[in-house]
């Protein structure tokens, strides 16, 4: 009885977002791409993947495994667009804000191993930042881990520009107004978790990649996942363009990269808590959500698990501009949509 009222529990969550799509494709989407959402779907995700391209993406890449069953990769497009590299399943990708799952995970590690009090305040983290961010004495670390900061987003100032990899991007928000009280209402702002990797790795005495290397990636045997572009061969980088311009964004730090296997693998880990204990399950559970999205200059993702086909579908689509975010949630939607309909 319990397993039946799970799964309407997840058809009616699947609806529910599907509403939300519907409502922003009709409010928001180009005529061209509500168009596409409803035109009839291909027979299979490799047939999708072509047809990404045909709707303006230089490169496309899907991971999708379903449990008990073999992993699948798809790519079509360019790798590498002025070479004429075409794109391949393997390659690694800037995952951006998906990073902020391993943020989370592993700052859940260090609290319950009692390095870190997620109720304390930033102030006592950080004390240089009295006076310079509006209520750091009554910002716990919890408020931002859930972005109930209201600590200003740095990538939304008016000075930042997504094409420049700046020194300490925090500088662009120190002395600003709060966006609202503490705990009072949400914010997505990037510079929460930046507040927090400089509070992790202050901690640790070391630089909190590492941890997150040593406690999670490499228990995972995630051997292609990267903290930086300077880790890598930029040969193997999936090339990042946005519509309009011809420049590859690839040489451009952005911060995490890694194959879509390896964010899938990490997806599923995440959400089975295969890398916590039960105390770290029940604490993580509390503090943030098991699936994110990812952009940065040239390049979107999506990672989700799908509890009610047991099955984790990561996407990458190395193109940004002109609505390309919600193309490409159509696009992946269209994946999901076919999977569900092979059940």
């Amino acid at each position: 009885m319990l397993q039946l009222k799970n799964k309407k529990a997840l058809r009616l969550m699947r609806v529910a977002a599907l509403i939300v799509t519907l409502t922003s494709i009709y409010i928001f989407a180009p005529w061209q791409f509500a168009i596409y959402y409803f035109q009839p779907l291909p027979a299979n995700i490799q047939a999708q993947t072509q047809e990404a391209i045909e709707q303006g993406v230089d490169g496309i890449i899907v991971y999708v495994h379903k449990q008990g069953n073999q992993p699948e990769y798809f790519a079509q497009g360019w790798h590498n667009r002025e070479q004429k590299i075409p794109a391949y399943a393997t390659a690694l990708f800037k995952i951006g804000s998906i990073r902020k799952l391993y943020d989370a995970s592993a700052l859940t590690k260090l609290v319950s191993a009692g390095l870190i009090d997620i109720d304390k305040t930033l102030a006592d983290y950080l004390p240089s930042l009295v006076g310079r961010i509006q209520n750091a004495d009554k910002i716990t670390l919890r408020m931002m881990v859930q972005h109930r900061s209201g600590i200003p987003n740095y990538t939304d100032t008016n000075n930042f520009d997504w094409s420049i990899a700046y020194p300490d991007p925090l500088a662009l928000v120190l002395d600003t107004p709060a966006d609202f009280d503490p705990d009072t209402d949400y914010g997505y702002s990037n510079t929460n978790y930046l507040l927090l990797r400089k509070i992790m790795s202050t901690v640790l005495g070391y630089d909190h990649n590492q941890f997150i290397k040593d406690e999670i990636l490499t228990p995972l045997g995630l051997t292609h996942t990267f903290s930086s572009v300077h880790e890598i061969n930029l040969v193997d980088l999936m090339s990042g363009y946005y519509v309009g311009y011809e420049n590859d964004f690839k040489a451009l730090e952005q911060g995490y990269v890694a194959t879509a296997q390896d964010v899938g693998d990490f997806i599923l880990a995440l959400n089975k808590g295969t890398f916590f204990n039960k105390q770290e399950q029940i604490l993580y559970a509390s503090l943030y959500k098991y699936e994110h999205t990812g952009w940065v200059l040239g390049y979107s993702s999506i990672a989700r698990y799908y509890k009610d086909i047991d099955t984790v579908v990561v996407q990458f689509i190395n193109t940004n501009g002109d609505d390309t975010v919600m193309l490409a949630e159509i696009i992946y939607n269209r994946i999901i949509d076919i999977l569900t309909a092979q059940q």
